[in-house]
């Protein structure tokens, strides 16, 4: 029983570290004023500092803009 519930555990931490990740890069730069920056993150509007110039996508960790990562494309056969 006891293992069960450790396996259950670490795979519902393991779900949710993926899931905050996946939303972390998905902001948009709607405003700037000095180095106060108003983001768009789905919907979610927020100020956090950084330098970045209106319409560029970036990713916030810790109130701090960091350049958003490029999807690399996936080759086929």
């Amino acid at each position: 029983m006891s293992k069960k519930m450790i396996s259950l555990a670490m795979a519902v931490a393991f779900v949710v570290s993926g899931a905050a990740v996946s939303f972390a890069s998905d902001c948009t730069v709607t405003k700037v004023e000095g180095t106060k920056v108003t983001v768009d993150c789905a919907g979610a509007v927020s100020t956090v500092e950084g330098a970045a110039k209106v319409g560029d996508k970036v990713a916030v960790k810790d109130g701090k803009i960091v350049a958003a990562k490029k999807k690399k494309a996936i080759e086929g056969c």
